[in-house]
């Protein structure tokens, strides 16, 4: 394993910073672009630049962009999952740049969900004890 610099621990920080923004309620919405080895090989970084395109042409300070690894479902990327405050996480798939900037337009500004896209809604759940 090669050794963290002072460069990859700055860049952690950064990260944190940012996600506790969207935890801290400071942000409405975080969007995460999933960019495992799979997802940019089906274009994921086209899907990140569009939502960033998105943002800045909409001036909107309240949407907090950020990127993952791998989810698991490599046959549904590129994926990108939006969280609202509040309210439970969509997992778009199959997406396209169009199907972002749609995304953008009416989920994160106007609250409606584009089914046609949705992979999932809601988190994992964890079982525990005898799963019942």
């Amino acid at each position: 394993m090669a050794k963290l610099t002072i460069n990859d621990l700055k860049k952690i920080k950064e990260k944190v910073e940012r996600e506790d923004q969207f935890r801290a309620g400071e942000k409405r919405v975080k969007i995460t672009v999933h960019m495992g080895t799979c997802g940019i090989a089906s274009g994921a970084k086209g899907i990140l630049d569009t939502f960033m395109k998105e943002i800045s042409e909409a001036n909107v300070n309240d949407v907090l962009i950020t990127t993952s690894g791998c989810i698991g479902i490599c046959s549904r990327e590129p994926l990108a999952t939006i969280e609202e405050q509040g309210k439970e996480p969509i997992v778009y798939e199959y997406l396209t740049e169009n199907k972002a900037r749609q995304i953008f337009k009416r989920h994160i500004l106007k609250g409606e969900i584009q089914m046609d896209f949705v992979l999932a809604r809601g988190r994992e759940q964890e079982v525990k004890g005898d799963g019942k």
